[in-house]
């Protein structure tokens, strides 16, 4: 099966979606293969798989992993909607700061490639959003990092007004903090 990969503004971060074949059974595809990633510039190796289920209204991030342990990650949702966000966070990247946000369903199959570098974070948009994640590198508790959800230079125009968010989550830096 192919997949169709779609550039976006922000070099590196890559919409993909995969070929669905659909006969009276339902429907079949293919959610990774390395050598057509490969193909389009992915030549990540994913290390670690990441599943979480979250009601309506959960706000997960915006996280990232710091060097050396940063990770690139194939974000898709399994089950449900969310709107998912990628920040720019590569120095002297032309697009620092930016953000870019697009819904993944279950409907749709599409899922978003996020290189190291980034911010990552879904806001839950409906019941039992399942989501799926594969990681470039393995998770490090020490070299954890996030910006606020709501940080006003990120512009990001998250589908809830009031949403629900971990404690942790809350208390992440502006991005401007970052740099200091």
């Amino acid at each position: 099966m192919r997949f169709i990969f779609k550039k976006t503004k922000i070099a590196g971060l890559i919409v993909v979606k995969p070929e669905v074949r659909a006969d009276e059974r339902g429907t079949a595809s293919e959610g990774y293969k390395y050598s057509e990633f490969a193909k389009a510039g992915i030549k990540d190796y994913f290390v670690q798989e990441n599943r979480s289920v979250s009601r309506k209204g959960v706000l997960r991030g915006l996280h990232y992993q710091k060097a050396p342990h940063a990770q690139a990650k194939l974000v898709r949702c399994g089950r449900g909607r969310i709107y998912d966000v990628a920040v720019d966070l590569r120095p002297r990247s032309k697009t620092y700061g930016k953000s870019f946000g697009i819904e993944l369903s279950e409907a749709n199959g599409l899922m978003l490639y996020i290189p190291e570098g980034f911010a990552h974070g879904f806001c839950a948009i409906t019941d039992g959003v399942e989501v799926l994640y594969k990681c470039s590198g393995e998770y490090a508790p020490g070299h954890e990092g996030g910006v606020i959800w709501n940080d006003p230079k990120l512009k990001i125009k998250w589908p809830v007004k009031n949403p629900i968010i971990s404690e942790k989550d809350l208390v992440w830096p502006q991005l401007d903090a970052r740099r200091k």
